[in-house]
């Protein structure tokens, strides 16, 4: 054999060792293998032989987590102007799957932790959202739909389906958000519209102080869950 060819079978048979070390040697990766050996100099490892692109990001593992914190924010229009609402009172968890599209999960804020930075408008929140009858809003998760992969190896784009309870109202929803993981943690952010109306919060005429506030507000939300070897303890899915 041509001393050339042996240089280039003991290189592919190196690269392969490597990759199949990580576990994660596929059909594309033996190709990228073949595809570029002869033109990569003797000695330098193309870094996506070591990382390959070729997965399924639909096939993510998402182990039993629990919330470890998380932001929900809404943005408010009235006759007076814009307002933003913040609390960081969450909790949740979720019941880990083989498959990212079977989790389960829960996350939940006390309606009377949010903060409009105006406390005659806070005032007016608590009694408009009726905290004394209904203490929480709600998310369940019941299931995820994958979406187009994020730019990032551990990004992933989906819609998540539930259902958001308010004021004593529940509603199936689809909310888009954004997967990154790292480590042992999940970062899921993402935002949505609400029509306060469909949730029979009434009062929009004097609701948090303003003259008059619009019935479509944005909610915003950022949460992390960090992974735990059992499945994260709180109320079962109402």
């Amino acid at each position: 054999m041509p001393l050339f060819d042996r240089i280039i079978n003991n290189r592919l048979g190196c690269w392969a060792r490597r990759a199949a070390g990580l576990g994660r040697l596929t059909a594309g990766t033996t190709f990228l293998i073949v595809a570029t050996a002869a033109a990569v100099p003797v000695g330098i490892v193309p870094i996506a032989i070591v990382r390959p692109h070729a997965y399924d990001r639909g096939r993510w593992p998402v182990p039993n987590a629990v919330l470890r914190s998380g932001t929900l924010i809404f943005t408010g229009h009235s006759t007076v102007g814009t307002f933003v609402g913040t609390t960081t009172a969450v909790r949740g968890g979720v019941s880990g799957a083989a498959d990212i599209a079977n989790a389960h999960g829960w996350v939940e804020a006390a309606v009377a932790t949010l903060y409009t930075q105006n406390d005659h408008r806070d005032r007016d929140l608590r009694a408009v959202m009726e905290v004394d009858k209904y203490p929480t809003m709600r998310f369940d998760l019941i299931g995820v739909t994958i979406g187009s992969p994020g730019d990032p190896l551990d990004t992933l784009r989906v819609t998540l389906r539930g259902r958001l309870a308010i004021h004593g109202v529940t509603r199936e929803v689809s909310i888009p958000a954004t997967l990154v993981t790292a480590g042992d943690t999940i970062d899921a952010s993402g935002s949505f519209p609400l029509d306060l109306t469909e949730y029979r919060i009434s009062g929009l005429t004097r609701f948090l102080g303003a003259l008059r506030m619009q019935k479509d507000i944005e909610v915003r939300f950022r949460t992390r869950f960090e992974a735990t070897p059992h499945t994260a303890a709180g109320e079962p899915a109402r």
